[in-house]
């Protein structure tokens, strides 16, 4: 005689496996979570890696920008007074541009910080605000190894400083000097 107990409960296997697919879809739903956390972490590498190549382009603009005006009269060296003066040059009639347009810092979205001169309180470089670790930290292209760079831990220690040094005018009679370098 076969007992009623050796034969199984069609319902308690359904049973069992409405446990089993719960446990199967949390399992999965976690993994798509850890998943998504290292896509984001990616995707933010990805972006920060571009508004350090952007802030590189930018700042190298203004420095560019600052040596060109200094440059710009024979025998009137001098730095601008203002990132206004980059975009148009009151001192040639034509109002001269040394940069298309007063650029933000990619990294803050914020005006960058202005390093002036401490004799002539005239702008020589920017730099931003950002105290972010920046990824590069060896190895930067021509225009950029001559600041400087290499091994600094913020952002806001990539100093996009003029090269070119202006020279104090003429003043009674006393032949042009450059100014000390900083």
């Amino acid at each position: 005689m076969i007992h009623d107990s050796t034969f199984r409960n069609p319902k308690s296997a359904f049973r069992n496996t409405k446990g089993f697919t719960y446990i199967a879809l949390l399992a999965a739903i976690i993994i798509i979570g850890i998943s998504l956390g290292a896509a984001g972490k990616y995707w933010q590498n990805i972006v920060q890696r571009e508004k350090e190549e952007e802030l590189l382009f930018r700042g190298d603009q203004y420095r560019r920008a600052i040596e060109r005006y200094s440059s710009a009269v024979p025998g009137i060296r001098q730095y601008p007074a203002s990132i206004d003066n980059l975009l148009k040059d009151e001192r040639s009639p034509l109002g001269r541009r040394y940069l298309r347009q007063k650029y933000k810092d990619p990294l803050t979205g914020e005006d960058f910080v202005e390093i002036r001169d401490p004799l002539s309180k005239r702008i020589m470089g920017v730099y931003s605000s950002s105290d972010k670790t920046p990824f590069k930290q060896t190895n930067f292209p021509q225009p950029y190894q001559n600041q400087n760079f290499t091994g600094k831990g913020k952002y806001s220690e990539w100093k996009f400083v003029a090269t070119n040094q202006p020279v104090q005018p003429v003043m009674q009679g006393r032949p042009l000097t450059p100014l000390p370098r900083r």
